[in-house]
């Protein structure tokens, strides 16, 4: 499959649900109807990963609406999956920080967040979790720390083994 073939069917999803009102209820058999060219298989598959991924919530009702960027920011700025949900409510502690702070870099950077957004979650995380409190960290600061790690942002790493690595040995200590 072209990737053009892929994008379009994404396009034509997204076109159709962006315009869409806050008042107007959109349903998938309405979106199926009013797209660009024919539903097909990809125009399915489309809809199902933006849900799956959060940027599209279904409601009981069978409506569908895209979130906007403010509200999936705050969706996914705090983790609720296992490895990472650990990690961000108890925080790391000496001997896991290093994959601690990979896996929580490579969390925001995957959700799609900016390097920037990234980099004031990871930082607000350190301090509130308590991370940065309990020491271990060469660098003078949470911000310095972060910068040091931006290679982890850039590069495009993934978070599950690191944050996998990072929860065992905080649920060792907890």
């Amino acid at each position: 499959m072209a990737w053009p073939t892929i994008e379009k069917a994404y396009t034509d999803c997204l076109a159709v649900l962006s315009a869409t009102g806050p008042d107007s209820t959109l349903t998938e058999s309405t979106l199926r109807e009013s797209i660009h060219g024919e539903w097909g298989e990809l125009h399915k598959a489309a809809l199902e990963t933006l849900k799956a991924i959060s940027r599209v919530e279904q409601a009981d009702d069978g409506s569908l609406r895209l979130l906007t960027a403010a509200e999936y920011k705050e969706l996914v700025s705090e983790p609720t999956i296992e490895p990472m949900a650990t990690i961000y409510e108890h925080g790391s502690i000496p001997g896991c920080h290093d994959h601690a702070v990979f896996a929580m870099i490579a969390w925001y950077e995957m959700v799609d967040l900016s390097w920037a957004e990234t980099k004031a979650n990871v930082c607000e995380w350190l301090r509130d979790s308590g991370t940065w409190d309990r020491g271990g960290f060469e660098e003078s600061s949470p911000e310095a720390l972060v910068e040091s790690k931006r290679h982890v942002y850039e590069a495009g790493y993934g978070w599950k083994q690191a944050g996998q690595e990072a929860k065992a040995v905080i649920d060792r200590h907890r």
